[in-house]
């Protein structure tokens, strides 16, 4: 084992060549009526637990028994890149494959080797009914389900059980996330997408976390039996906890700092507390009970420094 990494990339190029005319992505018809569903990884390279939860559905040949499910390495060139000495790296080749998702990005002229995936994968993300999306984070965290504004998504979210937090969140200020195009982020309508962060990226916890939670998420939406879902259900879990986001940090400054290595979902009893300062302007929770989701230990002007949340039934 590679030092200080518990989880390594796994040899996909097996998967490279399918049933479509596009690497890496695999489409597996009923032939009977049902939703489409999409199940991706690897949408930053560097977030390996998604490979390993696309490789269980490969290697069991799990297919559905109505609609359709597309199977997608999104930023395959990022996750081949992989060096054990700096595998952060890994995340990406030129830029953020997960902030590239609105038309005028990606009709636009602008060239990348992320913009050139996304273009290649857009159809199947255009036409999916409902879409999963599999991360993992920098910070040791626990799972976090990211599930967008709209009530479609909390209610899918909370069909499926798992994780035990399910996070209500907007788009992302850096740019739009595939989780967030086109009629997913819309209140109306049935298309839904869901993005989970299944932990720390090297940690194996992610990988079991990532497993389990694809078998959730298509036993939720009726297209695979549940008897070969069952091995992979979690046994009871524990009810889960809605947060909502009231507002992300933005970094102002280059001197900006926390109070402490906030590592995500601590909650901050006291409104007014201070959390952190930006160059001398302290950050402080605007209301009791605040909820710390996905701080950065890596500032950046402009950038997120964490988003603040609050729990809500």
């Amino acid at each position: 084992m590679t030092a200080g990494l518990e989880l390594l990339p796994i040899d996909i190029t097996g998967y490279r060549t399918g049933n479509t005319d596009i690497d890496y992505l695999h489409r597996f018809d009923s032939g009977q009526p049902g939703p489409n569903v999409l199940i991706t990884a690897l949408t930053h390279g560097n977030e390996v637990c998604g490979a390993y939860a696309l490789s269980v559905l490969f290697k069991n040949n799990i297919r559905p028994s109505k609609g359709s499910l597309t199977l997608c390495f999104n930023n395959v060139d990022a996750y081949h890149s992989f060096d054990a000495e700096n595998p952060g790296a890994s995340r990406l080749v030129d830029e953020d494959f997960n902030r590239l998702w609105s038309d005028d990005i990606l009709d636009g002229e602008r060239q990348s080797s992320e913009l050139s995936r996304a273009r290649q994968v857009r159809g199947a993300v255009a036409t999916a009914d409902y879409l999963l999306d599999l991360h993992s984070m920098h910070l040791p965290c626990p799972a976090l389900m990211l599930c967008g504004t709209a009530a479609k998504g909390r209610r899918l979210a909370m069909a499926m059980g798992v994780p035990g937090h399910v996070v209500a969140d907007p788009g992302h200020t850096a740019g739009p996330r595939m989780r967030d195009y086109g009629s997913f982020a819309a209140d109306s309508g049935e298309k839904t997408a869901l993005l989970i962060e299944c932990g720390q990226h090297w940690q194996d916890t992610s990988r079991q976390v990532a497993i389990q939670t694809v078998f959730h998420f298509l036993d939720a939406l009726g297209v695979i039996d549940r008897d070969t879902a069952k091995p992979y259900l979690a046994d009871s879990p524990a009810p889960q906890k809605m947060i909502e986001v009231v507002g992300p940090i933005t970094i102002q400054t280059e001197a900006f700092r926390f109070t402490d290595d906030f590592t995500g979902l601590e909650v901050i009893a006291q409104a007014g507390t201070i959390i952190g300062h930006d160059g001398a302007q302290p950050v402080i929770t605007p209301h009791d009970d605040c909820v710390l989701i996905m701080p950065t230990h890596r500032p950046r002007v402009g950038q997120t420094a964490v988003r603040l949340g609050r729990f809500i039934d």
